[in-house]
């Protein structure tokens, strides 16, 4: 089986909503180095991207384009399979998509029983709140920016208990970011 993983870019007070560039590494780009190391390793778990329309339309109107991103990330997510939950969306227009229409936990569970590695979804913040309502959660990996907003989409907003998460891992990077992992 396998798991489904939520990583989010996230501010000290639980924001997830990015907007107005609140996730620019602090001290440039000679400070990212250790994160996207650790993005990279993340990026070869898995084999399957989970994302909301608006999430996707995004990334589709700016990677596809990237042809000298030195990190990696346009050359995955060209690659990876894509799975974009639409109603309204006819055609993907990036390669490696599937529109998913059907009924959401049940498309989801298909997915996380299917041969692969981890299933990744990022943004698409009432994709995953729908995704933590229905506890089938695996692990959330969150990169946490040592910013305080006091408004925006919160992970959490409204979301069903979960109980206790088990922490399994926490890296700062020397951009002040810190990821922690929690399984469910």
């Amino acid at each position: 089986m396998r798991d489904l993983i939520i990583t989010e870019n996230i501010t000290v007070d639980g924001v997830i909503e990015a907007t107005g560039g609140w996730f620019a590494p602090a001290g440039g780009e000679s400070a990212m180095a250790d994160l996207e190391n650790a993005l990279a390793e993340q990026r070869d778990a898995a084999d399957a991207l989970l994302l909301g329309k608006v999430t996707f339309e995004q990334m589709q109107g700016f990677w596809p384009d990237q042809t000298d991103d030195p990190t990696g990330t346009s050359d995955y997510l060209n690659a990876v399979d894509k799975y974009v939950v639409s109603s309204t969306l006819d055609e993907p227009g990036w390669d490696n998509s599937t529109i998913l229409r059907g009924d959401l936990i049940q498309d989801v569970r298909a997915l996380k029983s299917a041969p692969g590695r981890d299933i990744v979804c990022t943004g698409s913040v009432r994709l995953v709140h729908a995704l933590v309502a229905a506890r089938i959660i695996d692990e959330f990996r969150l990169f946490t920016y040592p910013v305080v907003l006091g408004h925006g989409a919160r992970l959490f907003d409204d979301a069903t208990e979960l109980g206790k998460l088990r922490l399994v891992e926490t890296q700062p990077f020397r951009s002040g970011v810190v990821l922690t992992r929690y399984r469910t």
